[in-house]
């Protein structure tokens, strides 16, 4: 894939080459988080139950096990499936933590206990590990054992609130909004501990609470007036909040058209053809423009339907106004910034054939990330580990529950 430069990058060790990341994840937030980890040069293991990640479940897709959401959180992996119910499994789950310097999983505390995979028990067996867990709510709350999904986690971190500030009615963005964000959020705790790592030898557990993680993301912004005691206004980002902050219907579409600055402002009513609000005094300064944001929007969206969007692209970029025209997501993997960027790439998948691959986004110039191999298929390495670990064909049988896993690879 391209490099900084947007040419193809040559063959380079990653920034994590030579990090071992156990996968003891599922879902989403676990294995996106893994994945960046992977596309950054990590040898990263996916355990995976017998019946495989739920992920796997997913619609649509060609071939059992191998859903669209699969394959694009579990890229530059090795899965290998193991029942750690069982004393086999268990052990050799292990054997892999012993010479790891990362894990993360989302598994409940008990879950974890109950298996001897909780911190306390895999700090003793490997002091240099790196123990990610990242559950609903914090583990020392008395919500530490509740199920946590997305929309849970929307609910309970105020972002259905700011979607009933904005709309009327406290809906779930449509995104899985507070996997991905809590995904980021172990990644760089992750690499955080891994510099730690590096200078003492010692690991630590790095707790990603998503709930928490979730609000001090909201309250960002929208902490507002409560951000000082006692308040000097209400909560909530006045401009995020206001109605009419959205895009805009052109003559032949929707873009965003956004005058920022009193500069932008000025510039875009003088385009327009209305100098009369160029120095309309509602919108001359920050403090006016605080108090009249709808009145600004609506004037916007009153004057967007004039022209078409390409020509309200070219008034804008004339004048260094901000502005984007709306993507329809269909329209990414055709749209030549995209595509000449790399981001959506076809590429060949071993048992799933030709598919659009989302790439990286990142480029970093002396160590580019890099798709090394596809999602793999439920346990597609599970022999290849096993025998790294010095099991005999004899114990991958055992382990497998297949009487021929053991001899083949």
């Amino acid at each position: 894939m391209p490099n900084a430069a947007g040419k193809p990058a040559a063959a380079t060790a990653g920034a994590l080459d030579g990090v071992r990341v156990i996968d003891l994840a599922s879902v989403v937030m676990g294995p996106y988080a893994t994945q960046i980890l992977g596309d950054l040069g990590a040898d990263v293991i996916k355990i995976e139950p017998p019946a495989g990640d739920s992920t796997r479940l997913t619609r649509p897709q060609r071939h059992p096990g191998m859903g669209a959401l699969a394959l694009n959180v579990n890229r530059n992996k090795r899965s290998v499936a193991l029942d750690l119910k069982s004393d086999a499994g268990r052990a050799a789950a292990l054997d892999l933590v012993r010479d790891a310097d990362v894990l993360v999983t989302n598994m409940r505390p008990g879950a974890l206990q109950r298996l001897g995979l909780d911190y306390a028990s895999l700090a003793e067996l490997n002091p240099k590990l790196v123990y990610c867990n990242a559950q609903g709510f914090r583990s020392d709350s008395d919500r530490a054992g509740l199920a946590a999904y997305d929309e849970i986690v929307q609910a309970s971190s105020g972002m259905a609130d700011l979607m009933r500030r904005a709309t009327g009615t406290p809906t779930y963005a449509p995104t899985i909004l507070a996997d991905k964000v809590c995904a980021l959020t172990i990644a760089y705790a992750v690499l955080a501990a891994l510099v730690h790592q590096r200078a003492t030898g010692v690991g630590q557990q790095v707790e990603v609470p998503m709930t928490d993680t979730m609000l001090a993301f909201n309250l960002v912004e929208h902490l507002a007036g409560h951000t000082f005691e006692p308040p000097e206004g209400p909560i909530g980002f006045n401009r995020s909040m206001t109605p009419g902050h959205r895009a805009v219907s052109t003559k032949d579409g929707w873009a965003c058209i956004l005058p920022y600055t009193e500069r932008d402002i000025r510039a875009f009513f003088a385009a327009a053809g209305r100098p009369d609000l160029a120095d309309d005094p509602r919108f001359a300064d920050a403090t006016s423009r605080a108090r009249h944001y709808g009145e600004l929007y609506a004037e916007i969206e009153n004057l967007a339907v004039e022209r078409t969007t390409r020509e309200w692209a070219e008034i804008c970029s004339a004048n260094s106004i901000p502005f984007a025209p709306v993507l329809e997501l269909e329209d990414a993997e055709k749209d030549p910034y995209f595509t000449e960027g790399g981001l959506l790439e076809i590429a060949e998948h071993p048992t799933e054939g030709t598919y659009r691959r989302v790439n990286p986004p990142l480029r970093l110039s002396a160590t580019p990330p890099t798709v090394r191999s596809e999602c793999p298929t439920l346990g597609q390495h599970t022999v290849e580990v096993l025998a790294e670990l010095g099991r005999t064909p004899e114990q991958i049988a055992e382990i497998t529950g297949s009487p021929n896993a053991g001899t083949t690879s």
